[in-house]
This record gives C-alpha cells, sequence and structure tokens, in this order.
C-alpha cells in the first residue's frame, strides 16, 4: 500500500552558490558523515561532479521528507538520511537515529530514483507500508 510520494527538482546552480559561500558547512549540514566522504573524493577529481553529488543528495532527501509527510521536521533531519547506491547502483535511502526507529515502527520502505543534468538534479520517493 502507498503511504506517500514525494518528488523534488533541485537548481544545481543554486547548490554550486551555496557550497561557494559557505564550503564545508554546507555539505555537513546536508550530507551524512559518508556522503561527505565520498563528496570529498567527487570532488577532488571533478569539482562539477562534487556538486551534482551534493544536489542529488538534497533533492533526494527533500523528496523523501515529502513522501513520509513530515518535510524538515523532527525525527527527519539532512544528516539521519542518506543516500547510497547498492553495488548494481541502485540508489536506496538508509536511516539512522530516530529516523530510522520512527520509520521502522510504522513498517514503511522507501523506493527513490534520482537524476541530474547540467543545471538541475530530480528526485523521484515512493514509500510504501508493509503489510505482513
Amino acid at each position: 500500500m502507498i503511504y506517500g510520494v514525494g518528488t523534488d527538482i533541485c537548481d544545481i546552480r543554486r547548490i554550486r552558490t551555496s557550497l561557494a559561500k559557505y564550503g564545508e558547512r554546507f555539505a555537513q549540514k546536508v550530507l551524512s558523515e559518508r556522503e561527505v566522504a565520498i563528496w570529498h573524493k567527487r570532488s577532488a577529481r571533478w569539482p562539477d561532479r562534487g556538486v551534482r553529488y551534493v544536489a542529488t543528495r538534497f533533492s533526494a532527501k527533500e523528496a523523501f521528507s515529502k513522501a513520509i509527510g513530515l518535510g524538515m521536521r523532527m525525527p527527519m533531519t539532512w544528516r539521519a538520511c542518506e543516500l547510497s547506491n547498492l553495488a548494481t547502483g541502485q540508489p536506496v535511502i538508509t536511516l539512522h537515529g530516530t529516523l530510522k526507529d520512527w520509520f521502522e515502527a510504522r513498517s514503511l520502505r522507501a523506493h527513490v530514483s534520482v537524476s541530474d543534468e547540467s543545471d538541475y538534479a530530480t528526485s523521484y520517493v515512493v514509500v510504501e507500508k508493509i503489510i505482513p
């Protein structure tokens, strides 16, 4: 059963501006510890790829917050929600702390899709209620 659907489009130029203005502080606010490490690696090899990485994570977390119906209110926080990839490349959402507890208590499962182009990143999240 569908619990919620969320979508978000993010202007990558806006993320680039925030990173230029706030740098590491902005990344630390939006990204989990693991995501920050990946961002550093991607940015070192190709700075624009690092910016797009942050934009896709920002977009996916916004879409997820909409799909669960909380927006950016507790227990939903930027760093408690992490976007990673399976070995196949499929993006998955991993939750931490009280957000994970809240999500599991409701027997929910998330499905995410992300995409980016030169100026925009977009994300779609479908959250389903697992019925035993």
